[in-house]
């Protein structure tokens, strides 16, 4: 589905953040990218999404192509209109707007009624805390349920390949583990995922894949359930108390996941 193949990014026209990255997403998959601050996860999502220009960086070199379809060059709509959605780190939810506007700027550029009928429907049957605050100001939400509803806005163009960033981060542990059953149940519904995530433990939980950058490289990638038991990951990445938060977040939440998917954001 997403081919990246020697990908080199550049801001300002001196600061290398890509240097060569390569990576593919296959349709069905959720894919995460793992790597410490800097490593330059967000500027890989910003390059797929085409929205690098607005950071005051570039694409320098390498292909970047979506079901067959070139993305260099690419304005950030048609990147839309092509089926790639980004949700980016910090949810940037429209705080001044109701959670109802918020939904409808997700679905602007939808043209077809009913396709934005249907992806209304699919968000608040996952999250119908939206449904009950629908005219609240989204200002007024707490950290958890504006993460809802960044994710929901996204969702709301029924896109093919969905990029979350940092989708925890900030959040109560308890949180971070429901965040990660959204996540599979949003690719059990269809939806191919690449995840940027600093939560190690939860990110390869979720993922089939795993890829990890470091200083603009790929220096690992392999399947998740082989990167979890890599000392060199676990050394890096996992520190023990942050795997014993998440499985005791994980443990306490108990029951089906669609039953909570729109109750538990404190």
């Amino acid at each position: 589905m997403l081919t990246v193949r020697e990908l080199r990014v550049t801001y300002g026209g001196v600061v290398q953040a890509l240097q060569g990255v390569s990576l593919s997403v296959a349709e069905g998959e959720v894919v995460t990218v793992l790597g410490s601050n800097g490593a330059g996860k967000t500027t890989l999502l910003r390059a797929i999404s085409s929205t690098l220009r607005m950071c005051g960086g570039h694409v320098s070199g390498g292909l970047l192509e979506f079901e067959g379809r070139r993305l260099n060059g690419l304005p950030p709509a048609e990147v839309v209109d092509g089926g790639i959605v980004q949700v980016p780190e910090g949810r940037r939810i429209f705080t001044r707007l109701t959670v109802d506007e918020n939904l409808r700027a997700g679905a602007y550029s939808v043209r077809d009624r009913r396709a934005r009928a249907t992806a209304r429907r699919r968000v608040l049957d996952l999250f119908p805390l939206l449904g009950e605050r629908a005219e609240q100001r989204a200002g007024l939400l707490s950290g958890g349920e504006q993460q809802m509803l960044a994710i929901g806005r996204a969702l709301m163009s029924s896109p093919r390949l969905l990029l979350l960033d940092e989708p925890s981060l900030g959040l109560a542990p308890l949180v971070v583990g429901r965040i990660g059953e959204i996540i599979t149940e949003i690719n059990r519904q269809g939806t191919t995922v690449l995840l940027i995530e600093q939560n190690t433990t939860m990110a390869l939980e979720v993922a089939s894949r795993a890829v990890v950058l470091d200083l603009g490289r790929v220096s690992l990638t392999g399947s998740a359930a082989e990167l979890a038991a890599s000392t060199e990951v676990r050394d890096l990445y996992l520190g023990h108390s942050g795997e014993r938060a998440v499985a005791e977040a994980t443990a306490a939440a108990g029951g089906g996941t669609r039953r909570r998917l729109g109750t538990w954001l404190p």
